[in-house]
């Protein structure tokens, strides 16, 4: 019963935000305030839900580790290390202040001021993916701060555990350290040593039920290590997608993670907006209503000058700032911890949940007003705002790394193009990768895999692989999803051309017509033939064949066809 509450609040309420051109987000928010305790009361217990649903963050965060390999994450380091340290400790600093000033202990102050300082992880990446921005610049830079948030939820326990009253500490602090240090270096032995090996065991059953399984376990066993010491499950999975974002079978993990983790985030969206309150909000409106203005005022005003000084152009300064302006989910962690242990009142804590999940909800707004504000200085000012770091190399994907697939490869390559290619044989991906190339496991069948492979960002796509009906299958579904791209596929025969016909295909090439077609004008040559003539020849047989194709096409006849004529010509004789 509950599962179809929540399946009927998103349906109705999130293609509304999103034809609104509000988002997904708070399209989930607005259907857990309808369908929580404090609305229409469908579902009763927000916080279990809360918490179950935070496996999608966790989730999240695997497939943001994937995409981000080790060495463009130690690029990043300045960034963590710098930028979100000070932000954190600016933002946390002020922000007490603030709360000593208007009355709180300075206990009760530096817990309020530093937990919100954090911004929501799960709302910033969401929407930053949304917008397809994750990997530009402004995307890194707010990641990384975000990344660096994530890992000071665990000393911001501990500050919660030092200020109160009666809180001591089962273990010394150095022997805390020595456990996280434990944990992250097991992490990282296992993620270089055993993850691709068992992973390449698996993958060589090719039941796809077990490897979606082996996925799943992967995450949820990163996540209770690092949990089991105190810190974020979602630094955990981050850090087992990072270890494998050089393997072979990052596209396909990402694919079979994909669904789990859009159906827990929305979910885990959907418990934040049951969370708040809303009849304590009207009673104390203008309370909340000046928490909220002044947390998003405080830390947009903050993140803004410390990116500059970091230094990010003007407008990755002013994404960054409105993007990280909101309150964020581990606040609720930290009030919770501060509540128990003594050092906030239960009552303060009531109010500034909802005006955390109301800073979320504020964020898409001020996202669109914000890009609506730089398109119309864009207009004002052409060129102004062109930021050449963020456009992506020209990319290319190639289906099938079989002898077909490889030589496709190598010529896009050595055109300076940017090559995903895919392949279902571990072993073949395995002497690939031996001899430098850079490929990536992943069942063809399964035509979702071509979009986390970044399909929609290809200018073509390479269909070499040598089972007609999974070709015309991949070949039918990106045709459907992204209909302007360039595919050039490889074809088995002629019943496959004209599949390959009826799907739209750009362009196709039968696998063995151009090595017959040089083998007939080899003899022509040795027989004494004129170039000419031999031009003339090959231009009419084409013409013939490609006629020929066209009319049977028409008539459906199939029966009887010679498997081994009649080309596509792609040079265009």
């Amino acid at each position: 019963m509950n599962a179809a509450v929540f399946l009927t609040a998103a349906v109705v309420s999130v293609p509304v935000f999103k034809r609104l051109k509000l988002g997904s987000v708070l399209g989930y928010l607005a259907a857990g305030a309808v369908i929580g305790p404090f609305g229409a009361g469908f579902i009763s217990d927000a916080q279990r839900v809360l918490h179950f649903a935070e496996f999608g963050v966790v989730l999240l965060l695997f497939i943001i580790g994937l995409e981000l390999k080790p060495s463009r994450l130690w690029s990043l380091r300045r960034d963590i290390f710098g930028l979100g340290l000070s932000q954190v400790m600016v933002t946390g600093a002020i922000l007490s202040g603030i709360g000593w000033l208007l009355g709180l202990a300075l206990s009760t102050a530096l817990v309020v001021g530093f937990g919100l300082a954090l911004s929501s992880t799960a709302f910033a990446l969401q929407i930053l993916e949304e917008k397809g921005e994750l990997n530009s610049s402004h995307g890194n830079t707010a990641f990384a701060i975000l990344l660096f948030q994530d890992m000071a939820i665990v000393p911001l326990l501990a500050l919660v555990a030092v200020l109160g009253p009666s809180t001591p500490s089962a273990d010394p602090l150095w022997l805390d350290i020595v456990k996280v240090v434990g944990v992250i270096a097991a992490i990282l032995v296992i993620g270089k040593y055993l993850l691709n090996p068992a992973l390449r065991f698996i993958a060589k059953t090719k039941a796809s039920e077990i490897f979606t399984a082996a996925a799943l376990l992967l995450v949820v066993v990163a996540a209770l290590m690092v949990s089991a010491v105190g810190m974020s499950m979602a630094l955990g999975a981050f850090l087992a997608g990072v270890l494998l974002a050089d393997s072979e079978f990052r596209h396909q993990l990402e694919t079979d993670i994909e669904p789990f983790r859009g159906l827990l985030l929305g979910l885990f969206f959907i418990a934040v907006g049951m969370s708040v309150d809303w009849s304590l909000v009207l009673h104390n409106w203008l309370t909340v209503l000046g928490v909220v203005l002044g947390l998003v005022f405080v830390k947009a005003l903050l993140i803004y000058p410390l990116c500059r000084l970091f230094g990010s152009p003007d407008r990755d300064a002013q994404r960054v700032a409105v993007t990280l302006s909101q309150g964020g989910e581990f606040a609720f962690v930290l009030f919770s911890a501060a509540v128990l242990g003594g050092v906030m009142d239960r009552e303060l804590s009531n109010l500034l949940i909802p005006a955390v999940t109301l800073s979320m909800a504020s964020t898409p707004l001020l996202g669109a007003v914000h890009e609506a504000a730089l398109k119309a200085l864009a207009r004002e000012h052409t060129g102004d705002l062109i930021d050449a770091s963020e456009a992506d190399p020209r990319k290319v994907i190639v289906v099938g790394f079989g002898r077909v697939g490889q030589v496709v490869a190598q010529i896009m390559k050595a055109a300076s193009y940017e090559v995903t290619a895919i392949d279902f044989d571990p072993k073949r991906i395995r002497i690939a990768r031996d001899f430098g190339n850079k490929v990536y496991f992943g069942d063809v069948t399964r035509p979702d895999l071509l979009k986390t492979a970044g399909a929609e960002h290809a200018e073509v796509i390479f269909i070499c692989v040598d089972d007609p009906e999974a070709s015309t299958r991949a070949i039918r579904y990106i045709r459907d999803r992204f209909p302007n791209i360039a595919i050039i596929a490889r074809a088995s025969d002629r019943t496959h051309v004209l599949d390959l016909m009826d799907c739209d295909v750009t362009a196709y090439v039968r696998e063995t017509f151009e090595s017959s077609v040089l083998l007939g004008v080899a003899g022509l040559r040795r027989l004494g033939t004129e170039e000419l003539m031999i031009d003339h020849l090959i231009a009419e047989f084409r013409h013939r064949d490609e006629e020929r194709l066209h009319i049977q096409k028409q008539q459906g006849i199939l029966a009887g066809m010679d498997r081994m004529s009649a080309p596509y010509d792609l040079s265009g004789d």
